[in-house]
């Protein structure tokens, strides 16, 4: 009988344990509205851009064919190169003969001709240039091939669940689909480069112009002109994906990214994505918990080159409220993990941020190092010990 007990109470909490990770991996998610906003797309998103919480859905996790939606991933990698020093805005980058082969939307790249990476990202963000893409992946990662692995491997990092990538630009190909939820985070994550919007959200621009013949530049996504507080993000069209946008507008502190796929044709694109805003801006709001540069505290690190690392906020912390819902007695907390030893990486965890309302948990937010922390030598440790043993506090002294 006790063996059987035993049998029981041991199931019991496997089971427990298989369920937990399902529960804390669940979406945040805002009440939806009780009729379809996108009636005439595919599958849709409508994605707070700073928190991640979902104020609308609509066969949000389907595959489909995502057009030159593709080219976030293409822009949130040149944008994490620049950050991580690996190229600069003003370096030249040279075209292929198989980067200026490429058909669709382009920019007419000819083989050999260069091209700064700022040029190049105006020529991806604007003209929604396919051979500005293959220029792009080469140069980052050597072939099509190789940017493509990396391509899948961060939207893995990321945590989608309904992506491949089989190339740069979005040109119709085998095995490459997105999902309307996956290209909302994709969205999300290239958006915490806010410079990015520079570009996005330019309605037109020239390349060349230094030449005899100037290119002249205009923004496929037409809502940055026409819709208050849009600047971006990227338009795509095929035959098979058909008619497809994911933007991003911002009134206040307030962010917003919508998705469709699978639109008729461009008026019904931007009829419905103006639409999702008007909806989300007149139902929510967004509540700041610190803004990008906000200092947030520091964490102490143990035998490390330095001893007291200050965190800054790379990017905005906030929540999501209905209007009408009042922010009083919502409160957030640093929590940093204890006992933190160097050597510490970049991106390494450092704590979270938690945010209640009441006793309530709203929200959290995870906390990383920006820095590299190494290990302190013998020798500065030293010093340390003896600052230590030898300082006296000044109040002490007039005793």
């Amino acid at each position: 009988m006790l063996k059987k007990v035993l049998q029981l109470f041991i199931s019991i909490h496997l089971l427990m344990a298989l369920a937990l990770p399902a529960a804390f991996a669940e979406e945040k998610k805002a009440p939806s509205p009780t009729i379809d906003l996108t009636p005439n797309a595919t599958s849709a998103v409508v994605m707070d851009a700073d928190t991640g919480t979902i104020l609308f859905e609509k066969n949000k996790d389907a595959k489909l064919p995502p057009a030159s939606i593709t080219k976030i991933m293409t822009m949130l990698l040149i944008m994490e190169a620049l950050d991580q020093g690996k190229i600069k805005m003003d370096d030249k980058v040279r075209t292929s003969e198989y980067a200026a082969s490429m058909g669709g939307s382009q920019i007419f790249l000819e083989p050999g001709e260069e091209m700064t990476v700022q040029d190049m990202l105006k020529g991806i963000a604007l003209a929604s240039g396919n051979d500005a893409s293959v220029a792009m992946a080469e140069k980052l990662a050597g072939s099509e091939a190789a940017f493509v692995q990396m391509m899948n491997e961060r939207a893995q990092q990321l945590g989608t669940k309904n992506t491949h990538f089989s190339n740069p630009n979005g040109l119709p190909i085998d095995n490459h689909y997105s999902s309307a939820m996956d290209i909302a985070i994709m969205s999300r994550e290239l958006l915490k480069h806010e410079e990015i919007t520079q570009y996005t959200g330019m309605y037109q621009d020239y390349l060349r112009k230094e030449t005899s013949k100037p290119f002249w530049l205009v923004n496929t996504n037409k809502l940055v002109r026409f819709y208050s507080g849009a600047d971006g993000l990227k338009t795509g069209y095929t035959s098979e994906a058909k008619f497809c946008l994911s933007a991003t507008a911002k009134r206040d502190n307030f962010r917003i990214v919508a998705v469709v796929l699978g639109e008729p044709n461009t008026k019904t694109r931007n009829a419905e994505v103006s639409g999702l805003f008007d909806y989300a801006f007149s139902q929510y709001t967004n509540y700041s918990i610190y803004k990008t540069g906000d200092a947030i505290g520091e964490f102490k690190v143990s035998k490390g080159e330095q001893a007291v690392v200050p965190i800054t906020a790379k990017h905005p912390f906030s929540i999501v409220l209905k209007k009408g819902e009042a922010g009083d007695g919502v409160r957030h907390e640093v929590q940093i993990n204890p006992n933190l030893k160097a050597p510490i990486a970049v991106g390494q965890s450092i704590g979270k941020i938690v945010v209640y309302k009441g006793d309530q948990v709203l929200s959290e937010f995870p906390l990383e190092s920006s820095v590299e922390v190494k290990k302190a030598g013998w020798w500065m440790l030293m010093k340390r010990t003896a600052k230590h043993l030898f300082y006296m506090d000044p109040a002490e002294s007039v005793k």
